[in-house]
């Protein structure tokens, strides 16, 4: 089984880490990638841009799984958005149309077993999460997750203690080594208007030893989702967050109301998750998604540790709470002292229509 060891320890230990100099001279990473609409996700460019820190020479492959014309659009997208992108594999197969992690994790055994890459990046997102563990199960290696921060092919850093804390850790276990980064520490690049990517070769994954009786764990039963024009919560570059201070679901519109006038995602803290008053899909913080827009706007949030992990990266933050003592206005950048049910309705007032 594969290890994750800090990165200050014993001399005995030494020479074993001076063994995988090897895995520098041949770097080769395969990206678990996501796809929708016939177009590669944006998080996914995310973790190509942070295969690139693992060092020179790296050879990218990003893996897509699917069926039909949206799959083949996407390898088509994916062999010519990023230069870092030097081979597009694609899985058709309705067995990963639905993203179920078994039939995914056994997809990235096999194309590890046939490509031997030394390492695998995936995002840490609800798909990574579910995804990775069970890969490196089958692989029998240990997952290094959560990385903000890539120093070589064998070094990185990780928050600990729900962001309060940054760890440097080495890995020096068996190949292939296994990572979830998070994709708001590893921005896509701005690409030039007149930039023209050679394009990647595009390859077709052997499907026939495929074992379907080891997928029958799960199975898609139905998807529930909101029909919204809003932007996504992981990509927005304005969140306006709402916490258990709105009280109802029904206070909670006005939450959505400003979020509208703003063109702006809109995100909660688990307390107003628990409450019932939105999805847990617009959950932030260590449990739910890890954002950093441009603009983060709490209103009624505390600022407890869970959730300013997954926002304390964000460019500005706002937070309006009644509770001078409230520790969100440690982290924030502006803030204001008063009562959320007088200031979003003046807000709403005086804000032009979006």
């Amino acid at each position: 089984m594969a290890i994750v060891r800090a990165l200050r320890v014993p001399l005995r230990l030494r020479p074993r880490f001076s063994s995988l100099s090897s895995i520098a001279r041949s770097i080769s990473t395969l990206v678990i990638g996501e796809h929708e609409g016939g177009a590669v996700k944006a998080p996914t460019l995310s973790a190509v841009e942070a295969a690139k820190y693992l060092g020179e020479g790296n050879s990218v492959s990003v893996l897509l799984a699917g069926t039909g014309s949206s799959l083949q659009d996407a390898a088509e997208h994916a062999a010519s958005c990023h230069p870092s992108i030097s081979q597009v594999i694609v899985a058709d197969s309705d067995h990963f149309v639905h993203h179920l992690a078994e039939p995914w994790a056994r997809l990235v055994q096999l194309v590890q077993q046939k490509e031997g890459y030394s390492h695998i990046v995936t995002v840490s997102n609800s798909f990574g999460k579910n995804v990775l563990p069970r890969a490196a199960a089958l692989l029998d290696v240990s997952p290094i997750t959560d990385v903000v921060s890539i120093s070589g092919p064998n070094q990185f850093v990780r928050p600990i203690y729900a962001g309060n804390a940054l760890s440097t850790v080495r890995y020096t276990g068996n190949s292939p080594c296994l990572l979830s980064v998070r994709s708001t520490s590893f921005p896509e690049p701005t690409v030039a208007a007149d930039f023209r990517a050679e394009k990647a070769p595009i390859s077709q994954v052997d499907l026939l030893a495929f074992d379907e009786d080891s997928i029958r764990k799960s199975r898609y039963v139905k998807l529930t989702s909101q029909e919204t024009e809003r932007p996504d919560l992981g990509n927005a570059k304005v969140v306006v967050t709402g916490g258990r201070a709105l009280k109802s679901a029904e206070n909670f519109k006005m939450i959505e109301k400003l979020a509208e006038k703003l063109g702006a995602a809109v995100g909660a803290t688990r307390a107003a998750v628990d409450a019932g008053f939105v999805p847990n899909d617009l959950q932030v913080g260590q449990t739910g998604k890890i954002v950093a827009p441009e603009l983060y706007l709490a209103f009624g949030v505390s600022g407890a540790i869970q959730h300013v992990a997954g926002m304390r990266d964000s460019k500005v933050i706002v937070a309006v709470n009644k509770d001078s003592d409230a520790p969100i206005f440690k982290v924030a950048d502006y803030g204001l002292v008063g009562d959320l049910f007088e200031v979003i309705p003046e807000l709403l007032e005086k804000l032009p229509e979006k």
